[in-house]
């Protein structure tokens, strides 16, 4: 742990749900739920508003609908949100070269590499309000919750303290006193289940924690997390900021709205997805080794299958093969709610040929299994539902740019607004309305 306090933690508060409210005038100071709009999507973020009313993240979309039936409920644009992430990375490089991303929304920054005076309290605290001043600017008026500490944990917990639009300094001796009465939950890696073997020997905070022996902790939840229960119950983390994180794995998901029996209906969707992640990996300059699918079934129980390849690819057909076989090691036929492709073992590098020598390939090619009326019509049809989801960016070559505010029975309804305009007015279209367009998201890069 350092002597100076010179580790930052930023948060963007309330990300997703901010920038809907930032770019739609109507829904400024109005309950915001961005996620999975079906009947089994998960809530990703929901605004202040929204939290008002017990609606939290990784909530099923359905039980929020319950309990803040007047929220907007808004599929999200991820273009939208990676454009202000952005902004907000590079303000952050702007201060010290050592910039941690861990999602779009939230960093670490190594203030010992910064241009300050020194790196006292007083001069910490100053650079932390105004790059809250600053972050505001470059989103448009974004607010964030800044957290500064001796170290990653006590800076992501000094960021949770004054939330939102907070700033704390957690000052170089005073870490265990701040960490004493809050509950063990707060140490990362402390889910459901810890939690509960720590309550069976009577730990609920803390400073509890803090008197059990790293022997009995061992004993309690395991050697390797034990020992990082025992340390960070002391405040010790001696984690550096990494500047560069690679990606681990590249992979698609979709969840229906009902559940899909069809062979070739399944085939069809897994080779969208394979279609998809290696079209990432390609504008990554990546390729991948392993090969997963994940499956979750009519009764929630979740599958995954992995297939390792020889070497590297990001080829869509062979990608497409594996993943059809371990789709047929799987039994369907009750239904199928959730599909998953994903390639992980990434590299830099490809290996021409892949399956020249290897009998593991599926003979079968992505375009060679028939696809009937029924499952053409089905595929266009999840096509045409995710063309219109809710909050979509849309123009109209008469009434110009707006956001799409429903849909359904062959009706678009807009709200013809944007970030700079007054609260717009509301039309509805015919779904097939060739004046009716979606805007195409920002290039990835």
């Amino acid at each position: 742990m350092r002597a100076e306090p010179t580790i930052l933690h930023v948060d963007l508060d309330a990300f997703f749900a901010a920038v809907e409210q930032r770019d739609k005038p109507s829904l400024r100071g109005k309950p915001v739920v961005v996620g999975g709009v079906g009947g089994r999507g998960v809530v990703a973020t929901a605004s202040y508003e929204a939290r008002a009313f017990g609606v939290h993240s990784a909530m099923p979309t359905a039980e929020a609908r319950r309990r803040c039936p007047n929220a907007a409920f808004l599929a999200g644009r991820f273009g939208a949100y990676r454009e202000t992430s952005r902004a907000v990375m590079e303000l952050l490089r702007g201060i010290s070269p050592l910039v941690e991303p861990l999602s779009l929304d939230e960093a670490f920054v190594d203030l010992a590499a910064a241009d300050l005076p020194d790196h006292s309290v007083a001069s910490v605290s100053a650079l932390g309000r105004e790059l809250r001043v600053r972050m505001q600017e470059v989103t448009g008026g974004l607010t964030a919750s800044v957290g500064i500490g001796t170290s990653k944990f006590i800076a992501k917990i000094a960021s949770e303290l004054d939330k939102p639009d907070g700033l704390v300094v957690i000052a170089p001796g005073m870490e265990r006193d701040v960490l004493r009465p809050m509950q063990v939950t707060v140490i990362p890696g402390v889910g459901p289940a810890t939690a509960e073997h720590l309550r069976r020997i009577g730990v609920h905070t803390v400073a509890e924690l803090e008197e059990i022996s790293l022997e009995e902790l061992i004993r309690v939840v395991g050697k390797a997390h034990g020992r990082n229960l025992y340390q960070l119950a002391r405040a010790q983390d001696d984690r550096p900021v990494v500047p560069e994180r690679e990606a681990k794995s590249i992979s698609v998901e979709d969840t229906y709205d009902t559940d899909h029996v069809d062979r070739r209906l399944l085939v069809a969707l897994v080779d969208r997805q394979a279609s998809k992640v290696t079209g990432r990996l390609r504008k990554a300059r990546l390729s991948g080794r392993t090969v997963t699918l994940k499956v979750r079934l009519h009764d929630f129980s979740t599958h995954t299958r992995s297939a390792t390849l020889p070497g590297p690819t990001d080829d869509t057909r062979t990608v497409a093969r594996v993943a059809r076989t371990l789709l047929s090691e799987l039994d369907t036929s009750g239904g199928v709610r959730l599909l998953g492709v994903g390639i992980s073992a990434l590299t830099d590098w490809i290996q021409d040929d892949l399956f020249l020598d290897s009998t593991a390939a599926d003979s079968e090619e992505p375009t060679d299994e028939p696809v009937d009326e029924e499952t053409t019509s089905t595929l266009a049809t999840l096509g045409r539902r995710r063309a219109w989801l809710p909050g979509l960016d849309v123009t109209h070559d008469e009434h110009g740019e707006g956001w799409v505010w429903g849909s359904g029975r062959g009706v678009v309804t807009v709200r013809f607004e944007t970030a700079a305009s007054p609260t717009g007015r509301v039309l509805s279209f015919a779904a097939d309305d060739p004046a009716l367009h979606v805007v195409a998201p920002p290039p990835e890069e």
